[in-house]
């Protein structure tokens, strides 16, 4: 049996964290040994990784998580304090060199230098979660497999990532996978060298489960007799749910009688319902918190909106597709390859006004829904095949 490795962060409830669940479902267990590595063994997509992938965490996180995330003053204070006086001389000089150069690469070797190699073999070992420079270096440096991949599910333009940490650990990957064409072009301009080994990977959505999934009864203020807009993603700035937020605001004004529900959860949640309520929107506008299963809340809405003021694919765009909704969409990376602007979808510039003025063309329009609806069923949104590319891959 072939032996792979997957490491993401943990099990969080999110579109990686969903598109990998949807990758393992159709990889035959028959043929492959995985294991699923976690920064932390958390998440509440946990419980539904299948029961023949061994799933570990990664015991030496512990102690690399506060180096990355305090102040370097606090780890060197922490290296005295435990008597370990030879680490700081080697721990400043590498900290001040990296930000002079530019180079997070000598940062990395130094953070991870007594971090052990892992014994076993495999091969094929996925850093699976790009660009997350801990995994990466992890995969690349500390990882023994006769195949390494990087897979990228961000727009790396819209991330602050290193470029030479990024030159220097794809050079010790073979394959790098991107989730969209725009994606791949967006890295191949941040990192030239990885133009002939970089391959489009779309995510696993299987249309079939999508559906059966929304068949879930559930909840869904079913005594409001407007219309219900639904959104999916966490609660950050790039999911762009602060202007979701105003644009709400002003077609409520406008006397639209409609409703707008959020599914999701993130460090933004306190910002945003101080948002809510500095626009009067409490009940209006309604945080839901995560779900494992989005689906039903999607197939119950009106409008499907995502506000993203980045992506590299956006998983939920396309599960929407799936359940055939009327979509109102911003212009991000990979957008276009998913819907074509005023047939099956209305994309449109992450812009206030633009959004406002397209969600009130449907809401006053039930035929222009109708149509964008109609049109989704004439398109197979159906991925699960892209599974070939990997197996191909591990051979």
């Amino acid at each position: 049996m072939k032996k792979i490795l997957f490491m993401v962060s943990s099990m969080n409830i999110g579109g990686v964290e969903k598109s990998l669940l949807s990758l393992l479902s159709v990889i035959p267990k028959e043929k492959y040994e995985i294991t699923l590595l976690l920064l932390e063994k958390k998440g509440g997509f946990l419980r539904h990784v299948p029961e023949w992938i061994t799933v570990e965490e990664a015991a030496w996180f512990k102690k690399v998580k506060p180096i990355i995330i305090q102040p370097p003053q606090k780890t060197i204070s922490d290296y005295i304090k435990n008597k370990e006086f030879l680490k700081v001389p080697t721990f400043i000089t590498s900290y001040i060199l990296s930000k002079k150069l530019k180079d997070r690469y000598m940062y990395y070797n130094q953070v991870f230098k007594d971090i052990p190699n892992d014994l076993n073999a495999y091969d094929v070992a996925i850093a699976y979660q790009g660009p997350t420079d801990i995994i990466d270096f992890y995969i690349a440096n500390k990882v023994t497999a006769k195949k390494k991949v990087s897979w990228v599910h961000f727009d790396v333009s819209k991330h602050q990532i290193n470029q030479k940490l990024y030159q220097k650990m794809h050079k010790r990957f073979d394959k790098v996978f991107t989730v969209s064409e725009e994606a791949k072009k967006r890295l191949i301009e941040k990192i030239p060298n990885d133009e002939t080994k970089t391959e489009i990977f779309l995510n696993v959505i299987s249309s079939d489960l999508v559906n059966k999934m929304a068949l879930e009864p559930v909840e869904f203020d079913h005594n409001f007799k407007g219309k219900k807009i639904v959104t999916v993603g966490r609660l950050s700035k790039e999911k762009g749910q602060d202007m979701a937020i105003k644009v709400l605001s002003k077609l409520l004004k406008n006397g639209c009688n409609v409703r707008w529900y959020c599914i999701g959860d993130g460090k933004d949640r306190e910002e945003y319902e101080q948002l809510i309520e500095q626009f009067g929107l409490k009940d209006d506008f309604i945080l839901l918190g995560s779900k494992e299963n989005p689906y039903p809340y999607i197939a119950n809405a009106d409008i499907y909106v995502q506000t993203s003021r980045h992506e590299g694919f956006c998983l939920t765009l396309a599960e929407a597709r799936c359940l055939r909704k009327p979509i109102v969409t911003t212009n991000f990376t990979g957008a276009y390859e998913q819907l074509t602007n005023g047939h099956d979808g209305l994309i449109v510039n992450f812009d206030e006004k633009d959004l406002y003025e397209n969600i009130g063309k449907l809401i006053e329009n039930p035929e222009k829904c109708e149509g964008l609806a109609n049109n989704l069923t004439k398109i197979n949104v159906d991925t699960t095949t892209e599974v070939k590319k990997l197996l191909n891959y591990i051979g």
